[in-house]
């Protein structure tokens, strides 16, 4: 029941709003979103992911400065359970050139991968199926993960490479809080857990202003990048 952020721009740009963002988000919703935030952004010069993670509410932490990127993805956790709080278990989990970020709840899920929560087991799942690399795939994915849970209360996620977002959506309760949004401003493609709070620090230097956009439930998006 987590919330993610995920930001593409043609040229490097400051991460700052997006973290901000996410840190209203995260404190005003309706569940508990403390149990920890990461982020990842894309190192051009190194064509890999960097991440950093912490244990703190991002809302009460002190994010460390960042490199302007044109790749970020971003995640405040809500421990399924109270179960599995550590550092090590929060998003974004970065491997193979992707980054991938969760949101939503799987009860009785039956996936033959290992890992230490059930979203890392889902994101080496959603891989091994090929659903990293092809559209197709990705779909096949997604309806065996949804045959092999017994209950599925909500399942987005976002898959990022350095040249694409791949989006899924799909939940059977609680409409308004499960739905994904998209915007798209200045050079700017953003996809969100909702649309970005005008209060949160630093929105203010967007102009125009993003027109968010929902994104219909079952749907499963790629979005090529700028």
């Amino acid at each position: 029941m987590c919330r993610l952020v995920a930001v593409a721009s043609a040229s490097p740009r400051d991460p700052a709003d997006a973290i901000a963002a996410l840190a209203v988000v995260a404190k005003r919703s309706k569940e508990y979103q403390g149990d920890g935030w990461g982020c990842a952004w894309w190192n051009d010069a190194q064509a890999r992911w960097d991440c950093h993670h912490s244990i703190v509410p991002l809302w009460e932490d002190t994010p460390p400065p960042l490199p302007a990127t044109r790749r970020f993805v971003a995640h405040a956790r809500s421990a399924f359970g109270n179960e599995g709080i550590a550092v090590e278990n929060n998003m974004p989990f970065c491997d193979g050139g992707w980054a991938f970020a969760f949101n939503g709840e799987l009860r009785g899920v039956r996936l033959s991968v290992a890992g230490r929560i059930g979203a890392e087991r889902l994101f080496r799942f959603i891989r091994r199926l090929g659903g990293d690399r092809d559209h197709a795939a990705l779909a096949r994915a997604v309806e065996v993960v949804a045959r092999r849970t017994r209950y599925l209360r909500a399942m987005n996620l976002v898959l990022a490479s350095s040249a694409i977002f791949r989006v899924v959506t799909r939940f059977g309760v609680d409409h308004e809080y499960f739905t994904m949004h998209r915007a798209t401003v200045d050079d700017r493609v953003i996809v969100s857990s909702e649309p970005w709070p005008a209060e949160s620090a630093g929105l203010h230097r967007m102009a125009p202003a993003p027109r968010w956009e929902p994104i219909p439930n079952g749907t499963i998006l790629e979005l090529a990048l700028p």
